[in-house]
């Protein structure tokens, strides 16, 4: 699969770009994909929270209030 590339500028403080050089070093991978990989967990992340805030009031009128109700449901 090919897909293009953007670049970001994003700027930091000092003592976070410290921490990820230092997990780039430990990992042996570059710090441009570890940022890549981190933003993406947090789309996703943002991405379900509004989805679980879109169902919720269909899923509590149907007796559905905590994740225990949905596990016991499917369990």
């Amino acid at each position: 699969m090919q897909y293009t590339m953007a670049m970001l500028n994003v700027r930091i403080p000092d003592d976070l770009k410290k921490q990820l050089d230092q997990l780039s070093r430990q990992q042996r991978r570059p710090a441009s994909d570890l940022v890549r990989d981190s933003l993406r967990r947090y789309i996703a992340v943002e991405q379900l929270k509004a989805i679980r805030k879109m169902t919720s009031p269909l899923a509590e009128a149907q007796g559905f209030i905590t994740d225990d109700d949905i596990f016991e449901a499917i369990s």
